[in-house]
Parts: C-alpha cells; structure tokens; sequence
C-alpha cells in the first residue's frame, strides 16, 4: 500500500477522476448478510466469554471470494462497500453486550425483585437504542473524516482499516485466504455442533480440589471460540489474561478458603453463607466477582486516563480544523463527505427520539448527558482507534466513566432507585454504541481513502449495515436470555456470564441503591493498581481475574500455538503464517458462536431439544457419559493441533 511522503497528499489506489462500480444491490446484500451473521456471532461471544472479534477483515475476505466466485466483473469498491457494510454488526453487538444485559440481569435479581423492580427492556427498545446510539456515532464521527483519515494520512495507523485495504487490494490472493476463513468456520461449527448441540463430550472440564489447597480450581472450557480468540489476540494478552485468573482462582479463592477453616460458621459480607461451607463457585460469586469489578472498573479507567494526551490532541486540532475548514466549489470525488446540514439535522432528529423514545426514563437531563459524552467519546474513539485499532480501544472505561457521572448528576438532581438505574442505564447504552460504531466508521473510513472510495457512498451505507444487525439483535439477546440466562440459577442452565453488563449493572445498582460492596470492589481496584505500577496493562489482567479460570486457560492455549508459530517461521514467513492463522482462528469463533446462537434458537422453539439438553447439561452427564471430560480435552487437543498446522501450513502446500 503507497503511502504519504513529505506531505504530499495521498494518490489512492482508484483516482477521484475514475468513477467505477461502487454501491451496488450485490455489495449491499452481502454486506447485510454478513453484518448479521457476525453481529449474532459477537453478540453470543461477548456475552459468553467477555470479548468480541473484529469482523472487518473476515468480511474483506469473504467479499472477495463471494464476488468473484457469483459475478464475473467486481470492482474493489464494491468489495469495500460489503466490508463497510458487514463490519457494522460487530461494533453494534459489543454496544449491546456491554449494556443491555443489564436490565435482564437487574430483572433476575430476588432482591430489587422484592423491592417492585418490573422494568423490562422490550425487543423494539433495542433496537431503537441500537439505531439511535448507533446513528449518533456514525454522525459525529463524518465531521472529523477529513482531519482523523485524511489529513493524519501516515501519523494514525488505523490497523485494521490499512489491512482491510490491502487485503481487498491484493484480490488475486483473496480465493486462498477465504478458504482459511471458510475452513475455520466448518471447523468450529462442526465442532460445537457435536459438543454442544448434539452432547458428545463435555464443553468444560474442571476439578475443585477438596481436601489439599481446598478452595482453588483448575479448568478448562474446550471450546473453539476461546481457542481462537487466543491465537487472534497473541501470547501477552493471553498471559495477562491467564494471570489474573491464576491470581483469583489459584492464589485469592485458596486463601479464603483457608481462612473460613480457621474461623468455621463465620459469615463475611458480602456471602451470605459460611466461608468454610463455599466451593470454589460460592467464593467467586460471593467474593472474587466484585475483585473482579473493581480492578476492570479501574482498569478501564486508567486506560482512558493513558488517552487523554489522545483526547486533547483530538479536541484542539480536528475540531480547530473543522472550524477552519473552507467549502470547496468543486470537491473531488474521493473527498465528498455527506453535506453538514445533512448531519447537523440527523443529529436534531437523533435527539428527538432519544427524548421521545418510551420506557427508557430519559429526561431532558438524561437527553442532554448521553448526547454530550456521546459526542465527547466520539472524538475520543475515533481517533484511539487510529493509534491503537479497534480490539484495544478502552470502550468499557469509557461507558464506566459516563455510567458513574451520570449516576453522580442524577443523585445530584435527586434522582435514584430504579429509576436512576433505568435513566443512567440507559444513558450508557447510547453512549456505548455510539462510540463502537464510530471506531468502525473510522476505520472503513481509512480503508475507503486508501483505496480510493467516495466518503459520502461509505457514510451512507453504514447506515444500513447498522439497520439489519439492529434488527436481529433484540431477538437475538431475548433468546440467549431465556434459554441461557445471564446470571447463575435464571434458566437452571450454565449461564452466559455477560462480564461487562455485570460489572456495569453492580456499578449503577450500587451507586443508586447506595449499598455496593466498597471493600471487595476498592481490594480488586489496588490489585489492578499495582499490576499498573509493574508497568503492565491491567484491563486484560482484570478481566483475567473476573471471568473463572476454566475461560482463560484455553485462550492461552491459543496464544501459546501463535507464540510457537513464530518461533518456528522463518522471518520472511512470519507475517504469512500470522495471517493465515488470525483468518482461520476467525472462522473458528464465528463458526462456534453462530452455533452457540442456533442452540438458543433451538432451546426456545422446540420443547423435545430443551429437554435433551437439560438433561445433559453438565461435565459427566454427556451421552458419552464418564468418557465426556476425556474426549473434551482429545478433541480440543487436536483442534488446536489443526490450528497450528494450518497458521504454519495454509492450504499453499508450497508453504
């Protein structure tokens, strides 16, 4: 991909002066198709494991191979215009599941259940607050186009955006790449269809000990998505990851373990029940859980305040250059923004249904406070995004931060209860989507400047990448919360745990009830301070140290098989073999998650599979009966065996 020297202005790969098929009926379809595919795909993820996979280059690659094996002429914007449009869902599911499962979570809970709390958000609510948030960022992020994507051209890397671009640019590589992708999602839908759906094997396996070091656990969640997700996010993530949960499961868990057995029958709040009574589940629900949040609360935040130079820089310039910016008679067309009265009036309607929009309690004050930190985090993501990419932009510290003030104002106006919670919540959620679409909007940006797009065509489209995930996604979540449920005991079956929506909806009860377990939550928060103080990030560590170990432990297994996958290339290999392993680790989640998804589907719509399932839901209790935990860790042993091979090998036997 060329580049900017000397500050000459960027010649793209298709001049302003060339007009060629762009937004076409066949880009837009696919484009749709594969925005919900991976927005379902990341909503179960995320709700499931915490974390969601980019799906912006997946969809790059499977544009090219769908375009060019249906139709004979395909043109590169067109397959940018399918990857504009299918990494939409993405960004709107990860809005969704660090939000939303709040008030399912708030509406599982005997006790606000006892104090009257009925609030319920409905499926049409979600998908006007995923169509509102999301509008609002795609629509604050176009004035900051030209400054942030173009001007920036050679300063801000926007990662995924440049690699989505060279990817759709090198199209005659595009047949073997998708293979990858396509190949790692067969793998890991075959894989969960047997082990989840069909019963097996057991999906985890995990031994508590009983007697010696009594209160740790060591597990393992065999699964191909976690897999994946380690080899996509490399050996140090993982590691941090791993860290905390060692730290939690292995180090603080034994320790309160122990200390219930010197004092038996004492009851240390916020448990409920003796400590020397608990298994390792008790102690982490009761305890490690709140550790949990308040180290991801604080590592949100200290990432964030690694931001604000970011902040700063993107306040004084791009808006110092949107005001100075002159119009132009006659614009080119790889420089045609979406015209500002265009926005300005979306951003009016915007907050006029958010205003008008029932059963969230948004007031005037809460109107105004989601629209100004919407509008304040815009700016912030949009260009963090192009320092750092999308996967590490600090969105849970953001929606923290907005969650916290705006509890604060609200006590402030007297505003508290289940009505602070609704109001604040529902502020957060807006907040939220917003700014994950507008990382997305910024990076599909950069890949249509590098390629040569009409900026206008993209901010139109995205529109529409965001209308069809929307559409699915309220469906989506109302099915994985009656069949799974998000917190322990809701459904009788292994929960999606939803780590951020649980960290957020402690967070807003707490403040507004006025009864959060400062303790526990301010122990887990100098925990994440000190891992900062070692020099090293805390987020990732945090979450380590929420999630059960059992979820970390296969992640490093992943990130293990990339870091030996390196090792072994040669250098001039090691940017193939990276790639050919991140592709297929990405068909392996999407595979899994859209399965994950189906089984839900299944549980709610046909009497005859919930009861099988219910009947086989556990370690020892799989068709292959005692066999399952053994066959669980074969089959995992060799999925993983497959992913090392294929990142090493490909499908170039010339490898």
């Amino acid at each position: 991909m060329a580049k900017q020297d000397n500050g000459e202005k960027y010649q793209p790969i298709i001049p302003a002066s060339q007009n060629i098929a762009e937004v076409t009926w066949k880009a837009i379809i696919l484009g749709a198709i594969i925005s919900v595919l991976f927005g379902v795909a990341n909503a179960y993820l995320g709700l499931k494991f915490g974390m969601t996979i980019s799906a912006s280059i997946p969809a790059a690659v499977i544009s090219m191979a769908v375009l060019r094996l249906m139709f004979k002429r395909v043109t590169v914007l067109e397959n940018n215009i399918v990857q504009t449009v299918g990494s939409a869902g993405e960004s709107l599911a990860a809005g969704i599941i660090f939000t939303i499962p709040a008030f399912f979570i708030w509406s599982a809970n005997q006790e606000l259940a006892d104090a009257g709390y009925f609030h319920e958000v409905s499926k049409m609510q979600i998908f006007w607050l995923s169509m509102l948030g999301g509008s609002l960022g795609i629509l604050l992020m176009i004035p900051l186009r030209k400054y942030l994507v173009e001007k920036e051209h050679g300063r801000l890397a926007f990662p995924e955006g440049t690699a989505c671009a060279e990817i759709i640019q090198a199209g005659d590589e595009g047949g073997s790449k998708a293979k990858l992708v396509f190949a790692g999602i067969a793998m890991g839908a075959l894989y969960k269809a047997l082990m989840n759906m069909l019963k097996l094997w057991s999906e985890s396996v995990n031994y508590d000990f009983k007697t010696f070091f009594k209160g740790g656990t060591v597990g393992i969640d065999a699964t191909p998505a976690l897999l994946g997700v380690g080899y996509i996010i490399g050996p140090r993530i993982a590691a941090l990851m791993m860290g905390g949960a060692i730290l939690g499961y292995l180090g603080i868990s034994p320790l309160l373990a122990f200390i219930g057995e010197q004092i038996p029958g004492v009851i240390i709040s916020p448990g409920t029940m003796p400590l020397n009574e608990m298994d390792p589940a008790e102690l982490r629900n009761s305890y490690i859980k709140y550790f949990g949040v308040g180290a991801v609360a604080l590592g949100g935040f200290i990432s964030l305040i690694k931001s604000f130079p970011v902040i700063i820089s993107s306040f004084s310039k791009g808006f110092g250059q949107l005001l100075g910016r002159k119009v132009e008679a006659d614009v080119p067309r790889t420089d045609r923004d979406m015209p500002m009265k265009w926005v300005l009036l979306g951003v009016l309607v915007v907050i006029i249904a958010i205003w008008a929009l029932p059963g969230t309690d948004l007031s005037f004050l809460g109107v105004v406070m989601a629209v100004i930190f919407g509008f304040f985090f815009v700016v912030v993501a949009a260009r963090i995004v192009g320092i750092v990419g999308s996967s590490s932009s600090p969105v849970s510290g953001m929606t923290i931060a907005t969650l916290l003030v705006t509890c604060m104002i609200l006590l402030y106006f007297g505003v508290s209860g289940v009505r602070g919670m609704v109001t604040a919540m529902s502020v957060g959620t807006i907040v939220c989507i917003a700014v994950c679409m507008s990382g997305d909007i910024a990076q599909d940006l950069k890949t249509g400047y590098l390629l040569g797009a009409t900026p206008f065509k993209q901010q139109a489209t995205e529109f529409i990448g965001l209308l069809f995930p929307a559409i699915a996604m309220g469906f989506t979540i109302y099915f994985l919360n009656e069949s799974f449920g998000f917190v322990e005991g809701a459904t009788g079956r292994t929960p999606l745990l939803a780590p951020q929506a649980n960290v957020m909806a402690t967070v807003v009860q707490g403040v507004m009830n006025q009864n959060l377990p400062w303790v526990p939550i301010m122990v887990g928060a100098f925990i994440a301070l000190a891992v900062e103080l070692l020099g090293i990030s805390s987020l990732p560590f945090a979450i380590g140290l929420y999630l059960p170990l059992s979820l970390s432990s296969p992640i490093m297994v992943g990130g293990l098989i990339s870091m030996l996958i390196k090792k072994i290339s040669s250098e001039d290999k090691q940017k193939k073999n990276r790639e050919q392993g991140v592709l297929f680790a990405s068909g392996l989640v999407a595979g899994d998650a859209l399965v994950g998804v189906l089984v839900a589907f299944m549980i709610g719509g046909w009497v005859t599979y919930a009861n099988f399932y219910d009947s086989h839901d556990g370690m020892m209790i799989t068709l292959t009966k005692g066999f399952g935990p053994w066959l669980s860790l074969l089959a995992f042993a060799s999925l993983a065996a497959i992913v090392g091979y294929l990142a090493y090998r490909g499908f170039d036997k010339k490898s």
